[in-house]
């Protein structure tokens, strides 16, 4: 063993990075969930948060009876923007759209990579989708008419489904030292991208977003509840604007437009701002359990 080190004084370098790294995923893969573990909590501050307001330009998404999706969406994003640059001078808020523009869903997340953000956020609005009922026409027969869906309400909040959590990898190879934890050269000695064994840390990094993912969502959830508003859940979705997000990163819905009584909530100044600051709040909550 001394002779295979003194020719190769590298060997005990990837040896050792290569059995910490296995006794983490051994641990990590033991680990309940949802157990709240300090030590899988990111000791860093929250600096730069993306909004992504849905749809845009010529891209309307979901249409109400007086309103479109991308119009709700954008006046959230930025009134939430908004808020977070007052109560948070030190956090750097980015839209992947500030305007009425069409953006492709993969320049989405591309946007949260390059600045490096530590949350991704999407505002959508809703749809029921339309439904069917049988009606009499002029000659006085039975039709099978389909008709909007006014009945469906309330919110729900969406992550990455496991399927597609693969499509990370190229985020997280191509931010590999900007998204590691600022003492991860201390910890583990530095990540050198031509050793195999160090893409072990992919898989954890995978696994800590989602989890992160998760609790984000779960707040804003809680948050719309306290307000009030129909829970309908944190949900999974194969959802391509979250797929390359290398951070953790949710597409929340606040409301259903093909509801009317929700297209008026969503469309008034009270109502966008409740649901400014039930997301607020739930960053803020995020930020707490991240930070501390």
């Amino acid at each position: 063993m001394k002779r295979l080190v003194n020719k190769n004084p590298d060997v005990v370098r990837i040896l050792g990075r290569t059995a910490l790294c296995l006794i983490v995923i051994v641990f990590a893969a033991f680990r309940p969930i949802d157990q709240d573990n300090d030590q899988e909590k990111p000791k860093k501050e929250l600096r730069t948060i993306v909004l992504d307001a849905g749809h845009g330009g010529h891209d309307s998404g979901a249409v109400g009876r007086v309103s479109k999706e991308k119009d709700i969406a954008l006046q959230v994003a930025l009134k939430l923007g908004n808020k977070i640059k007052k109560e948070f001078p030190g956090i750097k808020v980015v839209y992947t759209r500030s305007t009425d523009v069409f953006l492709p869903v993969y320049a989405r997340p591309k946007v949260a990579n390059q600045h490096n953000a530590d949350l991704f956020i999407s505002i959508h609005c809703n749809s029921g989708g339309t439904t069917s009922r049988r009606v009499k026409n002029s000659r006085g027969k039975y039709v099978t008419q389909r008709v909007l869906n006014t009945s469906a309400a309330g919110t729900e909040t969406l992550v990455l489904g496991f399927g597609r959590t693969g499509e990370q990898d190229v985020a997280l190879r191509e931010n590999a030292s900007i998204l590691l934890e600022e003492n991860y050269k201390e910890n583990y000695g530095g990540f050198d991208p031509k050793d195999p064994s160090t893409y072990i840390v992919f898989s954890l990094m995978k696994r800590r977003y989602r989890e992160q993912s998760i609790r984000i969502a779960s707040y804003m959830q809680m948050q719309f509840t306290n307000s009030n508003r129909t829970n309908r859940g944190v949900k999974e979705q194969s959802l391509g604007v979250l797929a390359t997000a290398g951070m953790p990163a949710v597409l929340t819905e606040i409301g259903f437009i093909s509801n009317p009584e929700e297209e008026r909530y969503m469309n008034s100044a009270a109502g966008q701002e409740a649901i400014v600051t039930d997301l607020f709040n739930a960053i803020n909550n995020y930020r707490k359990s991240v930070e501390k």
